[in-house]
């Protein structure tokens, strides 16, 4: 991930629970530590930002309490001994 990218990623953790109070399950759009959108879709987001902002200067990312809208879980059948 591109260091500005990560540098939104970590604004966005900071303030996730302001973030929820507004924008509870939306995709929002960051760049230079601002919200400059809210859509109901990522393809909304996407679609409408890339218009106006080159691609790899803006983050979305969906907006909801807790850590499963950012974390994966990956399972698997094999067994350690």
């Amino acid at each position: 991930m591109a260091d500005n990218l990560k540098k939104e990623f970590h604004y966005y953790i900071e303030h996730q629970d302001e973030f929820v109070k507004e924008y509870n399950g939306k995709y929002i759009v960051l760049k230079d530590f601002k919200v400059i959108g809210a859509y109901n879709t990522i393809e909304e987001a996407y679609e409408i930002t890339s218009k106006v902002h080159e691609l790899g200067t803006f983050l979305i990312q969906k907006c909801e309490p807790g850590t499963d809208s950012y974390t994966q879980k990956f399972h698997s059948r094999v067994s350690f001994a």
